[in-house]
């Protein structure tokens, strides 16, 4: 069974930044695709960003395009998100996911079958 482990959340005013962490253990990482997702409370889960196996390729949302970015490290099985320029509407409980193969182009919660529990990301204004 896959775990993934989540951390580097908390409270940050606008315009700071965070570095969210997500290790993944019992299981293969190097072969996969992450991708990171975000819910705000009353609302659907979202996508946030997706790398490739290697790392050599990304795809963000609109929204976070130039603020984040999402990077990895095979060697130690942990998939980062960089959080920059943080506004108030990024506040949110952020999710990484791994993917259904090596592969970047996957934007929808359903094409991840596996998760993490979350962390807490707020933005005070």
């Amino acid at each position: 069974q896959v775990q993934l482990v989540e951390s580097g959340g908390g409270l940050v005013q606008a315009g700071g930044s965070l570095r969210l962490s997500c290790v993944v253990s019992r299981g293969f990482f190097n072969s996969y695709g992450m991708g990171w997702f975000r819910q705000a409370p009353g609302k659907a889960r979202e996508f946030v960003a997706a790398i490739n196996w290697s790392g050599e390729r990304t795809t963000y949302t609109d929204s976070v395009e130039g603020r984040f970015t999402i990077s990895r490290d095979n060697g130690k099985k942990t998939l980062y998100l960089q959080m920059s320029s943080l506004k108030p509407e990024d506040t949110a409980v952020y999710y990484c996911a791994k993917g259904p193969d090596g592969r970047s182009s996957y934007s929808r919660p359903l094409e991840y079958p596996d998760w993490g529990q979350g962390t807490q990301v707020t933005v005070s204004s």
